[in-house]
């Protein structure tokens, strides 16, 4: 699954809290300008997080991200370091770089990183 790309500023500011270039809102991947329809590592790091959201049902991901986020703030008390310590988070930054990890990835990879 690879993601419809769209380019907007104003939603993909609003649905990140104006902290990301990119966010991934299933099946869509929002990017904050058109150079970045690029940067293949960037959207490879997205594209992780559409695999990660069908294994939970779409839903299931938000719903554990949200709260494993909220999770991480309280005991990180930094919104920066709770964001980086999603386990989806850490799955998609350590394989970002990967082009061909989607291909040999393994269900359920994002456990791993708990």
């Amino acid at each position: 699954m690879k993601g419809k790309v769209i380019v907007s500023r104003f939603w993909t500011r609003f649905f990140s809290l104006g902290k990301a270039e990119a966010i991934t809102l299933f099946p869509f991947i929002f990017i904050y300008k058109k150079g970045l329809k690029k940067d293949i590592i960037l959207l490879n790091h997205e594209r992780i997080h559409i695999c990660q959201a069908l294994e939970l049902f779409v839903v299931g991901f938000y719903l554990w991200y949200v709260l494993e986020f909220l999770f991480r703030f309280l005991r990180h008390k930094n919104f920066d370091k709770a964001y980086r310590n999603i386990s989806f988070e850490r799955e998609a930054f350590a394989h970002e770089s990967n082009i061909g990890y989607l291909k040999q990835r393994k269900r359920w990879a994002f456990r791993k990183y708990l």
